[in-house]
């Protein structure tokens, strides 16, 4: 599956800060997905302590929302969107795809 090779690639699931996801659940799970984009994010941005991940279980699938510093936010956007469209296709892979019957959305909050 597309998350174990993400997990074994970053380190078994470890989060930007340098520890492990708390509670993962099992792979393609909602902590699990959440923990990625919080490291993919935290990665990216200058100031990575002001990064918040939420997730929302809703009537259309989950959807995790990234909340960082305004003058972060393009980068996690990226030239064109291209930044954000990567991450929002891994989540996607990572969750199942079309296969898992759930939809998986990454928003940015400004």
């Amino acid at each position: 599956m597309v998350f174990s090779f993400l997990k074994k690639m970053f380190g078994g699931g470890a989060s930007a800060k340098g520890g492990t996801v708390a509670g993962a659940a099992s792979a393609g799970g909602k902590t699990d997905l959440t923990g990625f984009v919080e490291y993919v994010v935290r990665a990216l941005v200058d100031n990575p302590s002001a990064v918040k991940i939420t997730s929302e279980e809703g009537e259309r699938g989950l959807t995790i929302k990234v909340a960082c510093e305004k003058s972060d936010i393009g980068k996690v956007i990226g030239k064109s969107g291209k930044t954000i469209a990567s991450i929002r296709s891994l989540v996607h892979g990572a969750a199942g795809g079309r296969s898992s019957g759930r939809q998986v959305d990454v928003e940015v909050l400004d």
